[in-house]
């Protein structure tokens, strides 16, 4: 990664005891911000720790020395370096006095989407989510280079506070040809980016921290005219989203229906459920943990989904090490179940299927002959949506029957299982093995048909 900073101008707006201590300093790469309050000491925010940078506490001359030098703060209390990415931002007493300043380092990253390339050149929009400082906006920056330099691609950028390219009218270099469109105010937006779609014919549209409902459905609107869509909003992961009322129509939009006590009955829940109500204005979400280590959802519709009826979850993990190596892993995001009537298990299949128990084990595994075969299914209990998933994922190697004497395999919940006599003794005479699942998880079948079919 090539990393570009112009720290010097940065520092050349400090006053000069505070200047040299930051100049001198063989840490200044990791430096992230520089805070400084009336009637305290100086202090830098390292990645490594906090360090104070005097003894002398900070007066009301430091203050003025250094707004003097920089642009006039804008009605969200922010100000910038011209042709750079640092922000200052400021706090003020109760007379609107400037009383503290926090100097913010920005930073462009060439090379950090390298994890996520694939993911842009897919056309999806592309939802980025994480804490405050995680480094979203370097994210997006890098994002808009990629698309404008190396994919060709006509971008614009709504800079909402002038992060993204900096505060000036000539933007950074950082974000290579993409167009920058400024916003006035933070409540107008949402106007700016129906202004970019109506007047400037982009492929692709930057948003950097969606926050209001109305922003949520200009992005909806966006996406409904074929322009690709890349966002950042605060939460930690999908599940936040959901929760925020204001921002889940990005992800589809939350609702609660009422379903019949059939399907109630069939799903283990009330009749009173939340379900999404539209199709997700982005398509891909991505959870950004560190510079170096995201979460990637490749489908929101289907993870909302599983997310809503309290399955598991499973999501991608990419991480690149320092020799730029990309690694990618599967996690599984659950609930924590319960494992009974764990005499049924061996040591083998407790230690690697921890959600699912075997009944009526026959004498002889082997002489199933599952393995690398074409499996037949009788499912007992399972709702239609769920067969349809298993047969979406497996193809032909999976075969639904509804007779049991054609079967080779029985899958049920196991509540409803554990009081059909009947369909146990004959499942005993035939020799065929009995499976149930605590929950109707997607997740839990997947895991049981894969330790068959690989």
């Amino acid at each position: 990664m090539n990393i570009d900073d112009d720290l010097e101008k940065l520092l050349n707006n400090l006053p000069f005891s505070i200047y040299q201590h930051l100049h001198n300093s063989s840490n200044k790469e990791k430096l992230l911000e520089i805070v400084l309050d009336l009637g305290r000491r100086p202090e830098a925010r390292f990645t490594t720790g906090p360090e104070y940078l005097s003894q002398k506490v900070i007066s009301w001359q430091d203050i003025d020395y250094i707004t003097k030098r920089i642009s006039k703060f804008s009605g969200e209390n922010r100000a910038g370096i011209e042709r750079t990415l640092h922000r200052i931002s400021c706090i003020r007493n109760r007379q609107f006095l400037i009383n503290g300043l926090t100097c913010r380092v920005g930073r462009a990253i060439f090379g950090t989407i390298s994890i996520i390339r694939d993911l842009l050149e897919s056309e999806k929009s592309i939802l980025i989510l994480g804490k405050p400082g995680v480094g979203k906006t370097t994210i997006i920056r890098e994002i808009a280079r990629v698309f404008s330099d190396e994919m060709e691609k006509r971008v614009i950028i709504i800079d909402t506070s002038n992060e993204i390219a900096g505060d000036s009218d000539v933007p950074h270099s950082g974000i290579g040809r993409a167009r920058r469109m400024q916003v006035p105010k933070t409540e107008l937006q949402y106007r700016i980016m129906f202004e970019a779609i109506e007047n400037h014919m982009p492929q692709v549209i930057i948003i950097d921290e969606i926050g209001t409902e109305l922003e949520a459905l200009a992005a909806r609107s966006i996406a409904e005219k074929g322009v690709q869509l890349v966002g950042t909003t605060h939460g930690n992961c999908l599940e936040n989203l959901i929760k925020n009322p204001s921002l889940s129509d990005l992800i589809g939009g939350i609702q609660y229906v009422t379903i019949s006590d059939e399907e109630a009955k069939r799903r283990g829940t009330q009749k009173s459920i939340l379900e999404r109500k539209s199709y997700p204005a982005f398509q891909v979400a991505i959870e950004v943990i560190n510079i170096c280590s995201w979460t990637i959802h490749e489908n929101v519709e289907n993870s909302v989904d599983l997310i809503l009826r309290g399955n598991f979850n499973i999501s991608q993990v990419r991480n690149i090490k320092k020799n730029e190596k990309l690694i990618i892993n599967y996690k599984k995001l659950k609930k924590d179940f319960l494992i009974k009537n764990s005499r049924f298990l061996n040591k083998e299949m407790i230690s690697i299927h921890r959600n699912w128990f075997k009944m009526d084990r026959p004498k002889n595994l082997d002489s199933l002959n599952l393995k690398n075969s074409t499996l037949i299914i009788y499912p007992y209990s399972l709702s239609k949506n769920l067969i349809r998933e298993i047969l979406t994922k497996f193809g032909d190697r999976i075969i639904i029957t509804n007779q049991i004497k054609q079967a080779n395999l029985i899958i049920g919940l196991k509540k409803h299982l554990r009081q059909n006599f009947r369909l146990k003794n004959l499942a005993t005479k035939r020799n065929i093995p009995i499976y149930t699942i605590n929950q109707r998880s997607i997740y839990q079948i997947m895991r049981l048909l894969q330790f068959f079919i690989s």
